[in-house]
């Protein structure tokens, strides 16, 4: 906890692209002197440069097609630590006291899954140290150390998740997270022409857009947030911008739908009957392979069965798991998504019919369809993902239907 005297903690997280060279990382450098210049104690949570993670994962599957689950995160931690040294290389060439620390360094607990694992505790004794200390410390994202001592990964983008836990555990008054996209978007803006900026957004409505296929920020991270109630603040790299905050409360959209996001391929597996998903469940989670979506019927008289979406980027050795696949389930050919996300989407039930008539429009068949309290998502063809964003966009969303955030 911060006293009256004591300077307060910002943690601030940046991303591949940010730390993509050793000039970039001398921008960031620079960018860290000037807050703490500012009169703040500063936590910096680092990804791997640039594309580093996918580099590693093509090593790894040159040497072997289903790596050990625990040897790749062995491997694939080294991305962020290379980061963090290098910062800390640059920091000192400006002057500025720094030390790197890895995600065991820092305290960060998590349970036994490896490339995938959950953050269940963080214990920042040697952080809060090095702060005292009127040093810059610079952690390693996406990584930690589970009880058993083994060196764990969280996850894509779990470099978020980092940040966030840490700044709950050191009371910091800013999480920061930077990146090469001005805050969060209405859709992706590389995908989307005509998608604008978004001022402020909840926590669910975040969260939903996350796990939709929103880059900008970590699903997990952003349910961590929510949970200490700590906002966070989406920002570009080096700009002046303001970017977007995700915090509770945010006012709501005009209309129902705050934005859309994409995926473009899920795995898709299905059992005959819903009886059939107890032996389909073990054996995903004996090869680890997570679950996006979970659809099932069994009423008489109707097709029964279970569907399970996987997202594939963290589906390590998904080939072997579904090549050995229990009796009565079935690899299905892999689907995109389009998600509609917004407050309240099934208290107005015309946003999921016009959906689907704009895809109708489009001649873009809907395969499928899953819905929450903030979220509407169709299945369709992923060649057809990027034309069924920008059609839904533009029905749904317009420059006159941004809010600005009155608080900002």
């Amino acid at each position: 906890m911060s006293s009256a005297n004591t300077p307060p903690v910002v943690v601030q997280k940046y991303g591949g692209s940010s730390v993509a060279d050793a000039a970039r990382i001398e921008r960031v450098a620079r960018l860290v002197a000037d807050k703490r210049a500012e009169g703040n104690r500063v936590c910096v949570v680092v990804s791997a440069m640039g594309k580093t993670t996918d580099e590693l994962l093509a090593r790894a599957r040159a040497i072997h097609e289903n790596p050990p689950r625990r040897e790749l995160d062995m491997l694939l931690s080294c991305g962020e630590r290379a980061s963090m040294a290098l910062l800390a290389m640059a920091l000192d060439k400006l002057g500025v006291p720094s030390i790197s620390l890895t995600g065991s360094q820092s305290g960060i607990i998590t349970n036994d899954a490896h490339s995938g694992a959950r953050i269940v505790e963080v214990r920042p004794y040697r952080v809060q140290d090095e702060l005292e200390r009127d040093r810059v410390v610079i952690v390693a994202g996406f990584q930690g150390v589970s009880y058993k001592k083994e060196v764990t990964t969280l996850g894509r983008g779990g470099s978020d998740t980092t940040a966030v836990a840490l700044a709950a555990a050191l009371d910091a008054i800013a999480c920061e997270i930077y990146s090469d996209v001005d805050g969060v978007w209405t859709a992706d803006p590389r995908v989307v022409d005509d998608a604008r900026r978004i001022d402020a957004l909840s926590f669910e409505e975040m969260q939903e857009l996350a796990a939709a296929g929103a880059k900008v920020l970590n699903a997990q991270a952003v349910q961590f947030a929510k949970q200490k109630g700590i906002a966070i603040y989406a920002k570009q790299t080096g700009a002046s911008l303001p970017g977007s905050v995700v915090r509770k409360d945010a006012p709501p959209p005009i209309g129902s739908v705050r934005g859309v996001a994409h995926k473009r391929a899920f795995h898709v597996v299905a059992t005959d009957t819903i009886t059939q998903v107890r032996a389909l469940f073990d054996h995903l989670d004996a090869h680890e392979i997570p679950s996006s979506s979970i659809s099932g019927h069994a009423q008489p008289g109707a097709p029964s069965g279970v569907v399970t979406l996987i997202p594939p980027e963290d589906a390590h050795g998904a080939d072997r798991c579904f090549s050995t696949l229990p009796k009565g389930s079935t690899r299905l050919p892999d689907v995109g998504a389009v998600s509609l996300v917004g407050q309240g989407m099934l208290e107005d039930r015309s946003v999921l019919t016009n959906g689907l008539a704009v895809l109708d429009e489009l001649g873009a068949a809907a395969l499928g369809l899953s819905t929450s309290s903030f979220r509407v998502s169709f299945l369709v063809e992923p060649a057809r993902v990027e034309d069924c964003a920008r059609a839904l966009h533009t029905r749904f969303l317009s420059a006159d239907r941004v809010v600005a955030d009155p608080d900002r």
